[in-house]
């Protein structure tokens, strides 16, 4: 954007606020077709604004306010449920093209819904400032009757998922077919009137993990895993029923904020939340050191994740945003980041070795030298230490059982079929394709630089080999002191 706004309207700019290809391509398509009669744009160009051809009468009206350029507001009349629809997008594409656009006034109802927010972000500045201690409001007490009403319904839900699992075991794996998979899969829709998301969850991967070994020829191989995937489930449900127990008995004891339990039961916490349990830190600077979107199936949902190193702190940890599938069109993927993200909080939700992060606001800069160099910094120098500390975190029947560290390595050998990383004490550890058996990296090691299998850091995913019954690594991704090498995609 020209003028005093601190933004560039760019056609990579418009590119990467559309939810996806199909609504980047019908954006482009109405600035190319010339669909918008009417552009205009403010003296100082911190609004643009047109109409745009629809199928009615009346053309659809639209516009981007960049009064506060890294907050952009975006509005149009028309039903679409995309955010930006197409025609924000044209319109955005028009600019970046250089179209020609009428210096005009602000339109009145602009000129009214600014007024508006800016009386919103005063009565928001004013509740901040206000003194905190006796005088501040009291934080709003939790409904107890509802909180106990839910929690037995949950209990409630813990016990049908026992017979289910139950009907599963005593049918025995071998003979279960297609058909009582089925029944099973919608006998398990009933979980969902029970507030146990999570535990619903790890019914259906479970399911999922029998219908496929039944595909397969070799099912013994598979049948290690879903035994493992019982106990996991087994456990799962003997920790969530003791902990609903204690809080129904007692229901001011307060809520799990140090393990994930409370997740994997289904809780979807709040900003707000993790907010007032001091789960928030500022000052983070965070470099994505790799970036996937896959399906997951049992949850029904797309899942946009990415692995990110703060240089501040030196840990690496995740986020993860979920489309379901039957929204994905309306939501805006993730993608990668090549920049430095500095937000104004992080909001930290309760995990282990790689806690899930979320950020609302964040400022971006360039990479710099300095930047390699201080991530490499924070790398794993003893694999000994490493594996002592996955190894801590795996035997724990509800943990992430594929941990993500940054390893320094002063080399990568080709051993027998495979490769393995030595660490500085000659140290060893296996790489292998433990985490995303469908997304192989380790082939794409003998396509490397001779100078990157050399002294360098290499962010790897662990997971435990059933066959060879070793701790073994995924990589990930290699920091250079010039560049990042993704190595999944």
């Amino acid at each position: 954007m020209k003028g005093n706004t601190m933004i560039s309207i760019t056609e990579a700019y418009v590119d990467s606020l559309a939810i996806n290809a199909s609504a980047m391509k019908n954006g482009r398509d109405l600035a190319k077709k010339k669909s918008f009669p009417m552009l205009g744009k403010s003296v100082d160009e911190s609004l643009i604004f047109g109409e745009c051809k629809g199928s009615g009468k009346e053309p659809y009206r639209c516009s981007v306010d960049l009064v506060k350029p890294d907050e952009p507001v975006f509005r149009c009349s028309c039903p679409s449920r995309q955010f930006p629809c197409k025609h924000i997008l044209g319109l955005m594409y028009a600019y970046a093209q250089g179209d020609s656009f009428v210096t005009a006034d602000i339109p009145a109802d602009i000129v009214g819904k600014r007024e508006k927010a800016e009386k919103r972000e005063e009565k928001r500045e004013e509740k901040k400032n206000e003194p905190q201690g006796e005088a501040s409001p009291k934080k709003k007490k939790t409904n107890q009757a509802a909180l106990l009403k839910k929690i037995a319904a949950q209990l409630e839900g813990i016990s049908l998922l026992e017979k289910l699992i139950h009907q599963l075991t005593q049918a025995g794996l071998g003979s279960l077919d297609k058909k009582t998979l089925k029944t099973l899969e919608d006998q398990s829709k009933q979980l969902g009137n029970y507030y146990i998301p999570g535990l619903q969850i790890a019914f259906r991967e479970l399911l999922l993990e029998i219908g496929s070994a039944n595909d397969l020829k070799d099912k013994e191989s598979m049948y290690a895993a879903i035994v493992e995937h019982l106990g996991i489930l087994h456990t799962l449900v003997k920790k969530s029923r003791d902990y609903l127990t204690a809080r129904l008995d007692n229901p001011d004891t307060p809520i799990d904020i140090e393990t994930t339990l409370e997740e994997r039961i289904g809780h979807a916490w709040q900003l707000a939340e993790l907010r007032e349990h001091g789960r928030v830190r500022s000052g983070a600077e965070l470099v994505q050191l790799a970036f996937l979107s896959y399906t997951d199936q049992a949850r029904s949902e797309f899942v946009d994740e990415g692995y990110w190193v703060d240089l501040r702190s030196g840990r690496i940890d995740v986020t993860r945003s979920y489309r379901p599938f039957r929204a994905a069109k309306h939501m805006r993927e993730e993608d990668s980041v090549y920049q430095v993200v500095m937000p104004q909080e992080l909001f930290m939700y309760p995990g282990e070795i790689n806690a899930r992060v979320r950020f609302e606001e964040a400022a971006l800069r360039d990479l710099v030298k300095g930047d390699y160099v201080q991530i490499a910094a924070a790398a794993h120098k003893s694999f000994t230490e490493a594996i002592k500390l996955v190894k801590n975190q795996i035997k724990n029947p509800l943990s992430d059982k594929h941990p993500a560290l940054l390893l320094a390595y002063t080399e990568i050998r080709r051993v027998d079929d495979g490769f393995v990383i030595v660490d500085g004490q000659g140290k060893s550890i296996m790489l292998a394709d433990v985490a995303f058996a469908d997304r192989a990296t380790t082939p794409l090691i003998p396509l490397l630089n001779k100078q990157v299998v050399h002294n360098q850091a290499l962010l790897v995913l662990f997971g435990h080999d059933r066959q060879t019954n070793r701790l073994q690594a995924q990589p990930i991704s290699i920091v250079t002191p010039d560049e990042i090498i993704q190595l999944l995609y």
